[in-house]
C-alpha cells in the first residue's frame, strides 16, 4: 500500500514506523504537519491508500479525514483521551499502559478502534518509556491495524461499543500546576514521578537559586539527606536536592532566562552556586554516567549519557575508563552504551553554549576520535559494541570501531552527518566503512540521510549480530553471548588475526592519515566560510520548527528521487534510485 506518515516531526517513533513499514513492502512517504494547506497538498500529491499519524500536536484537518482513512497512534489504553496520555500514566504510577490505533473523526481520540497493544510500565522517565515500550507497542498496533485495513473485511470497533474493554478516561492537559513539586512535603518517589512525567518535554517548572527553571533527568540519591528543598551536594554534571524523606539527583536543567536557554548539565548551569558543596563520587552513590563491571573473563563498560550526546569532557572520561578496563585480566570488553541510546555523537548543546562553538566542536570531535582510535588499536582484548538503544551520526561509527557490533532488533541507526549542515564526519569512518561494509556500501552509507533498521544495517556491514530478546532480558543475552565468546578456544587466534590485520592496514595507510584527512574537511565545516553547520546546530538546539518537509523524507515532493511504484505478487513496493 501507499502509506503517508503525517507527523509533527521525524521523532524516534516515526522513524521506527517508517523503517518497519518500508520493510513490510509498503511505499512510504512523510509530510510534516505544518499547515492545513500543506498537508492537503501532500495528500493530493501522494494519493495514499492510508494516512498514519504517529506524532501530532493538533487535529488532522477535517478536509483530509473525511475523504481519506487516517489512523491516529495514541499513546494510551483504550478509552484514554487527551494530549497528556503518557504524562498522566507516569504521574499516576500506572502499572500497565498501552497504545491504541484509532481512526480520525470529529472528536479527538474518540474514533473507531483498529488495534490496541498494552504493556507493563517500567520505573522510568516518560521519554525512556516512549522510546522503548511505547514504540514497540505502537509498531505492533500499527502493523496489525494496517493488516486489518488491507484485508478489506475488518470492521473497527466504535469507542462507545468497547465499554467492556475501556479502562482509560478523558483527561485534560497535565499542567505545571498539577506537577508542581512541594519540596517540604513530597517524598523522593513523588518528586521523581513528577519530574519523570515531564522528562523530554515540557520539564518541571521550579525555582532554584532565585531563578525560574525547568528540571529533567532525575535519579534517586540513596543515603543522602538534608534540609528540604536545599541543594546539598553535587556529582559530576548533577546537583543533589533534598526532599521530605531523602534526596534526588537532577542531571539537567533549562533556564529560559539564561544566555543559553536550553537543556544543560545542572552543575554547569549553576557552577558558581554549587562550588564548594559536597562532591559525591559516582561509585559512592553519586550521579552515574560511566561504570564498569566484570564477570569471569568479560568486562562491561557502561556509558549512559543523557540523550546519547557525548561532550568533550564525557569522551575524555570514557577514554580513561576504557584504558583502565583494558588493564583488567579479561579477554572480552563489551562497550554497553546506555539503555536508551548507544551514542548520538557530539554534544551539540554543550557546543552551542561554549564561548567558541567552532573551538568546542573541534575539541569534541577530537575527543570522539580518541575513543575510536583506542578501540581500533586494542590488541589485548576482543571488543564488542552492544547497542541496547538507538545510535546516530558519530555514535554509529564509534560502534563500528569495535571488532563486532551487536544491536537489539528495535534499534534505529542514523549513520549520517549531512543533515547537520553537511558535516563531513570523522571517527575514522573513511577507514572503518570500506573495511567492514565494502567500498560500494560505504559510499551508500555516507550519502544516505534516512534512518535504517538493524536488518539493513547488517546487510550494509554496520552490524554483525542482531539481538532478539525483549529489553527486559537483553542484558542477560549480551552477557551470555559475551561469555560464550570469551570461552571459545579460538579466541586467542581471533585476537591475533585482528592484530595482524591492524598492522597490515597501518602499513598500507596509517590511521593518523585517515584522521588528518577527515579533520581537514571538518575544520572547513567548523571554521570555513560556509555557516551551514552552525545554522543547523542552532536550529537543532533551539528546536526551530521546520518550515517544510525535507525532500529526503517527502518522496512525493522529490522529483529527483524518481519515485516509482511497481507491483509484485499483489504487494506494492517502492523502488527509488539512489540519491
Amino acid at each position: 500500500m501507499r502509506i503517508l506518515l503525517l507527523t509533527h516531526a521525524f521523532n524516534s517513533l516515526t522513524q521506527r514506523l517508517f523503517v518497519a513499514l518500508k520493510d513490510d513492502g509498503h511505499a512510504v512517504s512523510i509530510e510534516f504537519d505544518i499547515h492545513d494547506e500543506v498537508s492537503m497538498e501532500a495528500v493530493d500529491m501522494f494519493a495514499p491508500d492510508l494516512i498514519v499519524a504517529p506524532f501530532l500536536k493538533r487535529a488532522i484537518p477535517e478536509s483530509i479525514w473525511q475523504h481519506h482513512p487516517c489512523f491516529i497512534v495514541h499513546p494510551g489504553i483504550i478509552g484514554d483521551r487527551g494530549p497528556s496520555a503518557l504524562d498522566w500514566a507516569v504521574f499516576n504510577d500506572e502499572k500497565q499502559w498501552g497504545v491504541t490505533v484509532l481512526q480520525a473523526n470529529a472528536e479527538m481520540d474518540a474514533g473507531d478502534i483498529w488495534a490496541s497493544v498494552n504493556f507493563e510500565m517500567r520505573d522510568a522517565s516518560k521519554s525512556s518509556l516512549y522510546r522503548t515500550e511505547v514504540s514497540q507497542a505502537a509498531l505492533e498496533a500499527v502493523q496489525l491495524a494496517v493488516t486489518r485495513f488491507a484485508s478489506g473485511d475488518f470492521v473497527p470497533t466504535p469507542l462507545h461499543e468497547s465499554t467492556s474493554k475501556i479502562q482509560g478516561e478523558c483527561r485534560d492537559l497535565l499542567t505545571q500546576d498539577d506537577r508542581k513539586i512541594d519540596w517540604f512535603h513530597d517524598s523522593s518517589a513523588t518528586v521523581m514521578r513528577k519530574i519523570r512525567s515531564a522528562d523530554g518535554f515540557p520539564g518541571i517548572k521550579d525555582e532554584l537559586f532565585g531563578r525560574e527553571v525547568f528540571l529533567y533527568d532525575v535519579h534517586l540519591a540513596e543515603g543522602i539527606n538534608g534540609a528540604c528543598g536545599e541543594v546539598i551536594a553535587r556529582s559530576g554534571p548533577a546537583i543533589c536536592r533534598a526532599t521530605q524523606d531523602g534526596a534526588v539527583w537532577i542531571g539537567h536543567i533549562k533556564d529560559k532566562q539564561n544566555k543559553h536557554p536550553f537543556k544543560l548539565p545542572a552543575a554547569i548551569l549553576f557552577a558558581d552556586q554549587v562550588e564548594g558543596l559536597l562532591e559525591v563520587a559516582p561509585e559512592q552513590g553519586g550521579y552515574q554516567e560511566i561504570w564498569y563491571e566484570e564477570e569471569a573473563d568479560v568486562g562491561y563498560l557502561h556509558f549512559c549519557f543523557y540523550n546519547g550526546a557525548m561532550s568533550s569532557e564525557q569522551c575524555e572520561r570514557l577514554l580513561e575508563a576504557y584504558q583502565q578496563a583494558l588493564l583488567c585480566p579479561t579477554k572480552v570488553l563489551v562497550m554497553m552504551g546506555g539503555q536508551d541510546f548507544w551514542s548520538n555523537g557530539m554534544h551539540l548543546n554543550m557546543i552551542e553554549a561554549a564561548t567558541s562553538a567552532a573551538d568546542e566542536s573541534w575539541r569534541n570531535i577530537n575527543a570522539m576520535n580518541d575513543v575510536a582510535e583506542a578501540m581500533i588499536n586494542t590488541t589485548s582484548h576482543y571488543v564488542i559494541a552492544a547497542m541496547q538503544g538507538n545510535a546516530g551520526a558519530g555514535g554509529v561509527l564509534l560502534a563500528r570501531a569495535a571488532d563486532q557490533v551487536w544491536a537489539h532488533h528495535s534499534v534505529i541507526l542514523n549513520p549520517h552527518y549531512k543533515d547537520m549542515g553537511n558535516l563531513f564526519g570523522s571517527e575514522y569512518w573513511t577507514y572503518l566503512l570500506p573495511r567492514y561494509a565494502g567500498k560500494q556500501h560505504a559510499e551508500r552509507i555516507a550519502a544516505a540521510r534516512l534512518p535504517m533498521g538493524v536488518q539493513e544495517g547488517k546487510t550494509l556491514g554496520l552490524i554483525d549480530h542482531i539481538l532478539t530478546e525483549d529489553k527486559g532480558s537483553l542484558i542477560n543475552q549480551i552477557k551470555y553471548n559475551a561469555q560464550t565468546l570469551a570461552g571459545r578456544t579460538d579466541l586467542p587466534l581471533m585476537i591475533s588475526d585482528k592484530t595482524k590485520q591492524r598492522l597490515e592496514d597501518e602499513q598500507n595507510k596509517p590511521l593518523a592519515s585517515y584522521r588528518q584527512e577527515e579533520l581537514e574537511k571538518m575544520r572547513r565545516n567548523f571554521y570555513g566560510f560556509d555557516p551551514s553547520y552552525h545554522v543547523a546546530r542552532y536550529n537543532f538546539v533551539y528546536k526551530v520548527c521546520k518550515s517544510r518537509t525535507p525532500l529526503t523524507l517527502a518522496a512525493h515532493r522529490n522529483v529527483k528521487s524518481k519515485h516509482v511504484m511497481t507491483f509484485a505478487g499483489g504487494i506494492e513496493k517502492q523502488a527509488r534510485s539512489a540519491a
